[in-house]
């Protein structure tokens, strides 16, 4: 038996990943080099950066076919584009919200959930995330999967889902050509996830150069092919009076949930800025630009499909495929070029909104044996575990609660916003956020706090109703109304109960003035000293008479 727990022993310690020397066992359950706060070598992040980011990111699929559902439930093609202008304009202002908490303090959304949901309360909202983060993972990548099969076929006209034999039964939602090239996908983006955040970047620079140019490009040949813009274009909204209104404010939601992950995850991404203001502007103007031209160029492709087809084609990977089917040698690698940037945008957007964020999350559940590099790889093998075309079959009715998930996403955003900008106006104890002991600021009660809970369920419970309607229940009309708005209906609950509780029962470590003090965070030590302070390395010490901070000496006796 002894030498069981040796060995298993042994096999932990192996496992174990880089942490500060000197941790107890609490906090080697709290932290370890990812979750840290990022030191000034790895703030490599500059503004244009983030504009490629976003650059990057707004060219995929889905933001392509986002103005399909608004305009076949009745508006006309530029009601359904400032929807979209809208609805990422306003998810703009919610990402630099949340992003400014990586940006000034470093950390990212796991660490900075814990000054709201408690030490352990964190885990909660974290593990939700993880959740989300691997089954988008595989639904991304079986997208991807597309891009790759149309770029195998353009090659050899042989690859054909409907002549290959096929080894899945005809309701499993695939094929043998459609698996093959996801799992070609699939493995061909395991290197991406190796590289550590900060090096990342540069993916989004190419694919911000790239994928854009390959859009127009195929906005270009349909219209060249169609002859004209086609007919949507011309088409008028088919809803008038409170129909429309309410049909126009369904789009902007619509806008809203599909950012709603990335609201919540923006300080993965903005620890790593050089500067606060590298991942301010940059964020609210390329947001919303970068979206709503994507959209535009997915309106004009779709409209000239009706021309060239006789119906609107929204998924541009199908229309690739209608082009292949008809097309020419020259046509077929304009289709293997389209179709290679399609799956490069699908790479970019994995990294982004679920490699990245499941390896963070995950890294926060088991920090001492997992970290980003570990959580993305475990993330993919998730994705390839859940066989994720069974989710995307026509009769099968998870996408839709995996765009209703906006409604969990959005309480837990109201709660760390709220916590942030009103009741601690900007302050934060960053070594406390890795204190595992009940003297800590952020401790609460038994780590968990209860106020973040009672708000995050209050917004949940505001949209419920609603959300039972969404997936087929009669409900009262009041609750649809409720749940049309249900991202400002959730965060706006949640951040006001939250507010109104620290409010008659008030929590530590706030103040009572703005007050941000991350600047001189360098080079966090959070191991306990001897006589049971946290760290030993260079501290911010607050002076609450004047607001002012400073970094103190490693002997905390000083000032430096």
């Amino acid at each position: 038996m002894a030498e069981k727990r040796s060995a298993l022993g042994r096999w932990s310690n192996w496992l174990a990943v880089e942490a500060e020397p000197g941790l107890t066992t609490a906090q080697l359950m709290l932290t370890n080099h990812d979750l840290k706060p990022v030191e000034v070598e790895r703030r490599t992040w500059g503004a244009w950066n983030f504009v490629g980011f976003w650059i990057a990111d707004s060219f995929n699929i889905n933001t392509w076919m986002i103005s399909s559902s608004m305009m076949v439930n009745g508006l006309s093609w530029w009601q359904s584009w400032l929807c979209v202008w809208i609805g990422y304009a306003i998810s703009g202002c919610f990402i630099c919200l949340t992003g400014r908490i990586g940006a000034i303090y470093h950390i990212g959304f796991p660490v900075a959930s814990r000054s709201s949901f408690g030490i352990w309360g964190s885990f909660w909202p974290v593990l939700n995330r993880a959740a989300m983060a691997c089954i988008w993972y595989g639904v991304q990548a079986y997208i991807g999967g597309h891009c790759v099969y149309l770029m195998i076929r353009s090659i050899w006209k042989a690859w054909d889902r409907d002549t290959i034999p096929n080894a899945f039964s005809t309701t499993s939602g695939t094929t043998t050509a459609d698996f093959v090239s996801f799992f070609i996908f699939w493995l061909c983006s395991l290197p991406a996830i190796w590289f550590p955040v900060h090096k990342i970047r540069h993916l989004f620079t190419v694919k911000a150069y790239f994928v854009p140019s390959a859009a127009i490009a195929f906005m270009i040949w349909a219209i060249v092919r169609a002859g004209d813009i086609g007919p949507i274009i011309r088409q008028p909204s088919s809803l008038k009076g409170s129909d429309l209104a309410w049909e126009f404010v369904k789009g902007i939601m619509t806008s809203i949930a599909n950012f709603a992950t990335l609201i919540v995850n923006d300080p993965d991404f903005s620890r790593y800025a050089r500067k606060p203001k590298d991942a301010l502007w940059p964020q609210l103007l390329t947001i919303p630009t970068g979206f709503a031209i994507t959209s535009l160029i997915g309106i004009l492709v779709s409209s000239c499909s009706y021309s060239i087809y006789g119906e609107s084609v929204w998924d541009p990977l199908k229309l690739l495929e209608k082009f292949l089917d008809d097309g020419n040698s020259a046509e077929r690698f304009g289709v293997f070029v389209i179709s290679f940037a399609f799956s490069l945008a699908q790479l970019g957007t994995n990294i982004a909104a679920n490699s990245v964020s499941a390896g963070a999350d995950l890294t926060a559940l088991l920090p001492r044996w997992i970290n980003i590099r570990r959580g993305g790889y475990i993330c993919a093998a998730v994705g390839l575990a859940m066989n994720p075309w069974t989710l995307l079959t026509t009769n099968n009715q998870f996408t839709t609660y995996l765009s209703a998930y906006s409604v969990f996403l959005s309480s837990i955003a109201g709660v760390i916003i709220f916590d942030y900008y009103i009741v601690r106006r900007g302050y934060l104890e960053v070594k406390e956020l890795y204190d595992g002991r009940k003297t800590g600021p952020y401790y609460f009660t038994w780590g968990i706090h209860w106020r973040a809970y009672a708000a995050y369920i209050a917004g949940i419970l505001i949209n419920v109703v609603g959300f039972a309607g969404a997936v087929g229940r009669e409900v009262p009309i009041g609750a649809t109304y409720i749940y049309n708005v249900n991202f400002f209906a959730g965060f706006f609950v949640s951040g006001g109960v939250y507010s109104l509780l620290c409010y008659f029962f008030p929590v530590p470590a706030v103040s009572d003035k703005w007050m941000e003090v991350g600047d001189e965070i360098e080079d966090l030590r959070v191991a306990y000293d001897s006589d049971g302070a946290t760290g030993s390395g260079h501290e911010i010490y607050v002076d609450p008479m004047v607001g002012k901070s400073y970094k103190l000496g490693a002997d905390d006796s000083k000032i430096v």
